[in-house]
């Protein structure tokens, strides 16, 4: 009998099997460290069970979770020109569109569906962070005119969901000239009379800041969602001095009035229901998405005397 082969080779191979465990199984919260199991957290939005931290989360999840059985259709964006400037840093602006395209799956850092929440049909917008820091190009610009475009011809809210590190400087001049035209077509919305409600995530910051993300009819932010044009650690270098605790975090501008609201995402959907309806002057959803009870019909009632007799004749 020979051991090596038929005790220790086996007993090696069983030792770096169990090592075989997919690596997406966990995933450890920024903020408390906790391990939490992938689908436990997918279930709770990509919000810490621990300690509620928002983690980023993609549009088309968002969206997943916001629309009516998770069922939306994607409206179209005028593409813009590939590459106007011919920029180059470390590498080729379309290397790092292709690049980000195969990271992320998706063509841009924004996109835009319509469909109903609570029975309310609404236009809806989201920007994704992980594509290129969900930079502000003319993709961007061109995505935000046609949401507001489509709200206005099909007379519906829109809602917007902003999270940016700033315009992209690989279109330079370009990136910048999408805030006054995402201005404009916030104005549009306006103008026709229709809710514009912005949920600003974290983060959201730069031209994105000064301009659509703070334009909303309401103003809704994520908790501990950094909100701001210049980064604190900018501000802390120019001023020479520390900043206040939770300075440019949702909490904070809530308290100094620069928003409405700081909800939740597991309790967001709900909470731009009612929103939307009582801007649109519609009474309130029906829990559990079943229709509306018919109103009661009271019968008169039986003037005294008229009641007759028990075995008297009724005819």
């Amino acid at each position: 009998m020979n051991w090596i082969s038929n005790y220790v080779r086996p007993r090696i191979n069983s030792i770096f099997s169990r090592r075989e465990v997919p690596e997406n199984l966990w995933t450890k919260c920024d903020s408390c460290g906790t391990m939490l199991f992938h689908r436990e957290l997918s279930e709770n939005l990509n919000v810490c069970t621990s300690c509620g931290h928002h983690m980023a989360i993609t549009p088309r999840d968002r969206f997943r979770a916001l629309f009516d059985g998770g069922v939306f259709a994607e409206v179209a964006v005028p593409e813009p020109v590939a590459d106007p400037l011919q920029f180059r840093d470390q590498k080729k602006y379309p290397d790092r569109m292709k690049a980000a395209q195969k990271a992320t799956g998706e063509k841009e850092a924004m996109l835009v569906a319509e469909g109903e929440i609570g029975r309310t049909a609404i236009v809806a917008t989201a920007q994704d962070f992980s594509f290129m820091g969900g930079s502000m190009g003319m993709y961007v610009g061109n995505a935000i005119i046609a949401a507001a475009e489509r709200a206005v011809e099909r007379k519906r809210p829109l809602v917007l969901f902003s999270a940016a590190g700033g315009a992209r400087m690989q279109e330079g001049i370009l990136s910048l000239m999408q805030m006054p035209r995402t201005t404009v077509a916030v104005q549009m919305l306006k103008e026709a009379g229709l809710p514009y409600i912005v949920v600003l995530t974290n983060p959201t910051t730069g031209g994105v800041t000064a301009s659509y993300a703070m334009l909303g009819d309401v103003q809704i932010a994520e908790p501990g969602a950094l909100i701001c044009f210049a980064g604190p650690r900018v501000i802390e270098q120019t001023i020479r001095e520390k900043l206040p605790e939770g300075f440019q975090r949702a909490e904070y501008l809530l308290d100094h009035g620069m928003l409405d609201r700081v909800t939740p995402r597991t309790k967001m959907r709900d909470e731009l229901i009612t929103i939307l309806r009582m801007l649109l002057r519609e009474p309130p959803a029906v829990k559990g998405d079943l229709p509306a009870p018919e109103p009661a019909v009271l019968e008169p009632a039986t003037p005294p005397g008229d009641t007759p007799e028990d075995g008297a004749d009724k005819t």
